[in-house]
């Protein structure tokens, strides 16, 4: 399986979301923000970081890229799009997401390790996950706040949208502890956190097992691989 990790100007973990993907035994592909192609790929990641600086608003100006035309087109196809962090910024600009992202509630930027609940467990990116399944991946960011009309919440909720929630500490504010959403296909999520800080031995979280073990954030990109293996 070939996945594609789209470059902007700014980011900053599209190398480690490249890493990730290797890891979990797919072949990552780079791809170019100022491109319109994305080279035959089978899925996408849009990484986290600072697109554009993110002026005007966090993930606008990157959501009129010249690419995310093709994103777009993609994930109403119904490719698997995964938006990690400002990337899940990039998603709710792009209305591939419902809801946004607003400033952290303490004002503050905010480094982590989170624990989550798994509330979905059958999107392209969490069908790898049990439902309720707890897991502790990296937290960063500053304007990590997820927020949504009423209607736009209550929908969320009663359609079984909110992937991940957060436990222990809300960090950032978000409305119902929500860490992440997906669309109505289940194709298309976006989660603040990031695995891809926690998929090898040695750099992820502490665990109860050795300091720095944890691995909870591979099982995002094993799960579209094994999605696609099914569909194939």
């Amino acid at each position: 399986m070939r996945i594609g990790v789209v470059t902007f100007p700014g980011s900053l973990d599209d190398r480690d979301a490249q890493r990730a993907i290797r890891l979990a035994g797919a072949t990552p592909v780079a791809l170019w923000h100022g491109e319109h192609d994305l080279h035959g790929v089978d899925a996408i990641v849009l990484p986290g970081g600072f697109s554009y600086g993110d002026y005007l608003r966090c993930g606008a100006i990157a959501s009129l890229s010249p690419i995310m035309a093709e994103v777009i087109d993609a994930a109403n196809k119904g490719m698997p799009v995964l938006g990690i962090c400002n990337g899940f910024q990039m998603l709710t600009e792009a209305h591939l997401l419902e809801g946004g992202l607003i400033r952290n509630e303490a004002g503050a930027f905010i480094c982590r390790d989170q624990r989550l609940r798994i509330e979905n467990s059958s999107t392209d990116w969490t069908n790898g996950f049990t439902a309720n399944q707890e897991i502790t991946i990296p937290l960063k960011n500053g304007e990590g706040g997820f927020i949504a009309s009423t209607e736009t919440l209550a929908r969320l909720e009663g359609e079984g949208r909110v992937i991940a929630r957060y436990l222990d500490v809300n960090p950032n504010g978000s409305l119902n502890d929500i860490a992440g959403v997906t669309n109505e296909r289940g194709n298309v999520v976006g989660l603040m956190p990031h695995p891809e800080h926690a998929v090898e031995p040695g750099f992820g979280p502490d665990t109860a097992a050795a300091m720095r073990s944890g691995i909870d954030g591979l099982a995002f990109f094993t799960s579209v691989i094994e999605r696609s293996l099914v569909n194939a």
